[in-house]
């Protein structure tokens, strides 16, 4: 880290002013706009007034409008959590993939909390919705030969920035299955948890090449004897393993103390947010 820093301040500087869209404007290929509140994000069942149904699974109507408002939560943070992660993208020289794709759809996550709340017999929607890391989500990618050094750059910028790292699960060492990093993170200003995925070219792509294996083998009544997940760790035992990748943990070194707020806080006094399940 402290020859990143010294090498590279100039760089460094620019990449920072890039990134919170200083003297420039944001370009599609990092720093899209966000959505504005609502738009698009609407669930195709929200608005009856019997909750919502999907894949055999429903919400009531209270529960419905819990999700809801934890959508909207995850909206406004998504706004402060962003320009972190596009600055850490920069400064890390990853790729950032699928940033369109930031905001979990509301039917996905009113799928995934409805089957919590089933799979686990009594318990709650905000109990539910504390589970739920991926309401805000970024996947961070490199090179097999930058990704030690880009994961442990693009995680310690994150860190001292203000957001917690809660969850790190590297699983570059399994002999079998899932292969990359998956964190989450809580953002300091709403307390919304978010995850970013660090991964190189080869794992991501087995990671969507196994996706429909990994959704069919979730579905009641599959069959064992398809073997469905003996096909997803034959694809995910093809991808390279990056010098390094295995042994890299959480963050907890910190970048110098002139690096270590690259966007602005919120002014004293700024209200709190609303008191809702955070994820």
């Amino acid at each position: 880290m402290g020859t990143l820093v010294r090498g590279r301040r100039g760089a460094v500087a620019a990449a920072l002013a890039a990134a919170l869209g200083a003297g420039m404007a944001p370009t599609a290929a990092w720093a899209a706009a966000g959505p504005a509140d609502g738009a698009g994000r609407t669930s195709k069942s929200a608005a009856r007034d019997d909750g919502w149904r999907g894949d055999g699974l429903e919400l009531n109507a209270a529960d419905n409008s819990a999700v809801d408002a934890f959508l909207k939560q995850a909206e406004k943070a998504e706004k402060e959590i962003s320009p972190r992660v596009r600055a850490a993208a920069v400064l890390s020289e990853a790729e950032l993939i699928g940033f369109d794709q930031r905001l979990k759809s509301p039917d996905s996550l009113k799928r995934k909390v409805a089957t919590s709340m089933k799979d686990t017999p009594g318990q709650t929607v905000n109990q539910a919705l504390a589970t739920m890391k991926d309401s805000v989500r970024y996947t961070l990618q490199w090179p097999d030969g930058k990704y030690a050094s880009g994961v442990a750059v693009a995680a310690s910028l994150l860190s001292a920035w203000g957001d917690d790292c809660a969850k790190w699960s590297n699983t570059w060492d399994r002999a079998q299955g899932y292969k990359g990093i998956n964190s989450a993170w809580r953002e300091p200003r709403w307390g919304h948890s978010y995850e970013v995925q660090f991964h190189t070219p080869a794992s991501k792509k087995a990671q969507l090449d196994t996706h429909k294996i990994y959704e069919e083998q979730r579905l009641p009544g599959t069959p064992p004897e398809r073997a469905l997940q003996a096909q997803q760790d034959a694809i995910f035992a093809a991808v390279p393993v990056p010098a390094g990748a295995a042994g890299l943990t959480g963050p907890a070194a910190k970048v110098p103390a002139e690096l270590s707020q690259p966007v602005p806080v919120a002014p004293p006094g700024t209200p709190a947010a609303t008191k809702l399940p955070v994820g």
